[in-house]
């Protein structure tokens, strides 16, 4: 009976144990399970080069959601974000794909709109912005000198 007694509460003590570290591992992980408070929200490119799923979504650099998803459509880039409900995105807000630091990871950027209509749940956002393309832009640069250099007397 004794026996007993100290399995189960061995057994209890080890079912309590893996649930905290099933609980602290979702936690630090920052897993959601279910959708909870968000929505989801679409916008396309004409270029998403470098955004990867599971990449921030913010406003004014407050992360309000995230990608979940990235697919080609029509020779378009399709984002799927799930964006927080609790923050309305107006119709003529602007999506752009903006870089952390120098040469850190992509997330999306929204500079909300001065209009009264919102997006609704599962609505897309129609004005947006491609990545800077860093390497075309100093080609650009690197040719421009080399033409303009040979003006000058």
């Amino acid at each position: 009976m004794r026996d007993l007694k100290m399995e189960t509460a061995v057994g209890l003590f080890m079912m309590v144990g893996i649930a905290c570290l099933g609980w602290l591992s979702i936690r630090l992980g920052n897993v959601e399970i279910g959708r909870g408070d968000k929505v989801p929200v679409t916008a396309e490119f004409t270029s998403v080069q470098g955004l990867k799923n599971g990449a921030g979504v913010e406003i004014a650099g407050v992360e309000i959601g995230t990608i979940e998803s990235i697919e080609i459509r029509d020779y378009k880039a399709v984002v799927r974000m799930a964006v927080r409900k609790d923050i309305p995105l107006q119709e003529d807000a602007i999506a752009s794909i903006r870089t952390r630091g120098l040469i850190g990871d992509k997330y999306i950027s929204i500079s909300p709109g001065g209009s009264d209509r919102l997006i609704p749940p599962g609505g897309k956002l129609r004005e947006t912005e491609p990545p800077v393309d860093f390497e075309k832009l100093i080609g650009q640069f690197i040719h421009g000198k080399a033409e303009g250099g040979g003006d000058a007397k």
